[in-house]
């Protein structure tokens, strides 16, 4: 490691280390920028910087000073500038310096009311039409914060990353866990308030603040960020105004996380679809499974959200009209398939491969409505798609599940010689808890496709890829409920561009 990058994971860890978490402190002692740094969105000549402020007695509007440099000292500043932060958005920043140099490093910082903040670290991507020899980057998902510590955060702080992608479930709106291993301010997430102390609790973790102030993230949210299992405007509990809630929600997700300003929600609307193209090596497409999909199926009674159910139970989960991410962004991603660069990754929210936990033989099969399995034909169109326009180096990245899953995907997983189309790496929690290992095992005869499967693994993925290959390393904690929990690679995979489907490294 680099004397920059442990100043820099150092500076990011002292920062919750600070008399504000003390009941008596004096106002004047409070750190302003509490709850950490973050850039995000980088794109070939700027990216997003955010923090937010925080504190007592905070006036309305408060000017903050950003800069950026080439070097963690501040020698070489090369752009700054001024926001304000306001009351109404939670005195969140969302700065978008402009004009810097492609495919290089940069630090940055924040300057308010007398005070600096901690120093991040974070980067341009390449020219759009330039050379780019590689890409490093992690996939993370489901950190529930009262069943576990953030020790995986902190070892991929450590990590040479040039982008963390979050894939959802960023909080949980859920009160304390009955497993809890530390406290949860509050209780149930229902209000705006109640989002934005849920997110500030999250964002006072040392270990998650040094992963953000590392790296540039990517993020797109699951369910969790709003109501468990919601679908477009429909809650779990099919609340009469479920509306004014995701519109809190997604108010309170954008105050607290690097998107541009282009992205402020609109009411109960907010776009986190989008694209980022590594130079001539990657193509990275951001996709939301949540604001438009159709409602899942055959759901409980009285309730909506998933179910586990059994195709023959449930004949709509074959109805080709229904769709996970609605037809407007289903025919985005179609046409935007890229053809020159050698790698296509789909960052999601979800496990993609089919998983039947009953044997699938002749039009069986039992599956969990919520997920890719509750929409399959919306599924062979995605991968048909991708198929039909020879969509190079196809790889889906995924998460909700808490599960290490690897897999091969394919447009009809019926057809029993069916050729494989895309590779898949869909990464387990952070921390929130799963399902028995024994009911994966038993379930992997009737899902030959499914490589690896882990239940009883947290942590994340990292992957490295050029133009040739693509390398993939499960990475998991040893004890999640231990904030010095270590890590080991439980598994690695590699995927040739010329040719999908994982295979043992």
């Amino acid at each position: 490691m680099t004397t920059s990058r442990r100043r820099l994971l150092q500076g990011a860890a002292a920062l919750v280390a600070a008399p504000w978490l003390v009941p008596q402190a004096r106002a004047a002692d409070v750190p302003r920028f509490a709850l950490g740094i973050a850039s995000g969105q980088p794109h070939a000549d700027g990216m997003v910087l955010w923090t937010r402020l925080t504190g007592p007695e905070l006036p309305g509007r408060v000017p903050v000073r950003w800069e950026v440099a080439r070097d963690d000292a501040f020698r070489d500043v090369v752009a700054k500038g001024e926001e304000v932060a306001e009351a109404d958005w939670s005195h969140s920043v969302h700065a978008e310096p402009a004009g810097l140099e492609p495919a290089r490093w940069y630090w940055y910082r924040f300057d308010a009311l007398g005070q600096r903040s901690a120093v991040g670290r974070t980067r341009t991507a390449p020219r759009p039409d330039a050379a780019a020899a590689t890409l490093a980057f992690a996939i993370a998902s489901c950190q529930r914060y009262d069943v576990g510590w953030y020790a995986a955060w902190r070892h991929a702080a450590a990590e040479d990353l040039d982008l963390v992608m979050f894939l959802g479930d960023y909080i949980y709106e859920y009160g304390t866990s009955a497993k809890a291993v530390r406290k949860l301010e509050g209780g149930r997430v229902e209000t705006l308030a109640d989002y934005r102390l849920r997110y500030a609790t999250h964002k006072s973790d040392p270990d998650l603040q040094a992963a953000h102030a590392a790296c540039p993230w990517l993020l797109v949210w699951d369910d969790h960020e709003v109501e468990n299992d919601y679908a477009n405007l429909q809650g779990e509990f099919l609340e009469p105004d479920f509306r004014r809630r995701r519109a809190d929600a997604y108010r309170a997700y954008w105050e607290h996380m690097p998107f541009p300003k282009a992205a402020r929600p609109a009411d109960a609307d907010m776009r986190i679809t989008g694209r980022l193209d590594w130079g001539r090596l990657a193509r990275i497409h951001l996709l939301d499974d949540r604001q438009y999909r159709d409602p899942q199926v055959c759901p409980k009674p009285g309730r909506g959200g998933s179910n586990t159910v059994a195709l023959k139970d449930c004949p709509a989960l074959a109805d080709p009209k229904r769709t996970l991410l609605g037809a407007a962004q289903e025919q985005w991603l179609a046409d935007g398939w890229d053809l020159s660069r050698p790698w296509n990754l789909v960052a999601q929210q979800t496990l993609m491969a089919r998983m039947s936990w009953t044997d699938p033989k002749d039009g069986g099969g039992t599956y969990w409505t919520d997920g890719w399995d509750g929409y399959a034909p919306a599924r062979k169109r995605l991968l048909a798609a991708a198929a039909e326009r020879k969509a190079p180096g196809v790889v889906v990245l995924g998460g909700d599940v808490h599960s290490h899953y690897v897999a091969d995907l394919k447009a009809d997983y019926d057809e029993r010689d069916a050729p494989v189309v895309a590779s898949e790496f869909c990464g387990s929690s952070i921390t929130s808890l799963s399902q028995p290992q024994a009911r994966l095992d038993a379930a992997r005869a009737w899902n030959p496709h499914i490589r690896y499967a882990r239940s009883d693994q947290r942590g994340y993925m990292s992957f490295r890829l050029d133009a040739k290959q693509l390398q993939a390393q499960v990475r998991v904690v040893d004890d999640a409920r231990r904030a010095d929990s270590g890590i080991t690679t439980a598994a690695r995979y590699v995927v040739d561009a010329a040719r999908p489907g994982p295979q043992p490294a």
